[in-house]
């Protein structure tokens, strides 16, 4: 069983769909006035909190050529655990029959019920003056109610597509001015999520049930039953069904 390579990338997509939820966010700056001055667009990027904070601490004056800018959003995976109360029968499966206009029936894709896990993440936004960070959380906050659902298409090749939805369970907040001047302020939000996510076996194929038989018989406890009746469900190509292109042939023989 383990040694058979597949892959679904059943978690790179939820990497993917979650880190999308947020990579459209932007703040506005105004002037003494109220008159909007500015407007950024926040960066968003995959890695630690602490790889961003070193960067800072490490050109605490501005002083290299290229420096990293705030504010920033980034995210990391902070756990995997599984979650029994979402755990589906494990010999459950579903079956796709693969067809084609004009042509016999192909092969079938099977595959078995997907594993539940909630995979963590922690979501972390930092910026250089309170009103940018208040800002973002903001737009981010009314969304999580405490969850928001997103459509992941996890499995293209079995046709699944899952709701998943992203649970907020808490926020921080903390500020690393620490009274040096030579220390480069930066305040920090951290959300916690949890995204109820499924991660998928490997596909198998098989060949589809196209000819099913079944005989009647009027008596079976003699050491001869005659039979008295045979009845057939054939399954036929018909192109103009469109996509579902087969149907079946039905047949019923009689013996007196």
């Amino acid at each position: 069983m383990l040694g058979q390579y597949f892959y679904n990338e059943s978690l790179r997509k939820t990497i993917i769909a979650f880190g999308s939820l947020f990579n459209d966010i932007a703040i506005t700056r105004k002037n003494s006035a109220g008159t909007e001055v500015q407007t950024l667009k926040v960066p968003l990027a995959y890695g630690p909190k602490q790889k961003f904070i070193t960067r800072l601490e490490q050109d605490p004056n501005d002083n290299q050529a290229i420096a990293m800018t705030l504010p920033r959003i980034g995210f990391e995976i902070n756990g995997f655990s599984y979650d029994p109360v979402r755990k589906l029968n494990r010999i459950l499966k579903k079956k796709i029959t693969s067809t084609e206009v004009g042509k016999e029936l192909k092969q079938m894709s099977i595959q078995y019920s997907p594993v539940p896990y909630d995979v963590g993440f922690e979501l972390f936004v930092m910026t250089k003056n309170s009103d940018d960070g208040i800002q973002i959380v903001e737009q981010i906050l009314p969304f999580f109610q405490p969850e928001y659902t997103v459509s992941i298409k996890e499995v293209p090749e079995m046709d699944t597509i899952r709701d998943v939805p992203v649970v907020l369970n808490n926020i921080s907040y903390e500020d690393t001015y620490t009274g040096d001047f030579t220390e480069r302020r930066a305040i920090v939000y951290t959300l916690n999520f949890t995204a109820k996510a499924y991660v998928y076996g490997p596909v198998s194929t098989g060949k589809p049930i196209t000819k099913v038989q079944v005989d009647t018989y009027d008596n079976l406890q003699s050491q001869a039953p005659e039979r008295i009746q045979r009845y057939t469900v054939q399954a036929t190509v018909d192109s103009s069904l469109g996509d579902d292109n087969f149907g079946f042939n039905e047949t019923t023989s009689e013996w007196v």
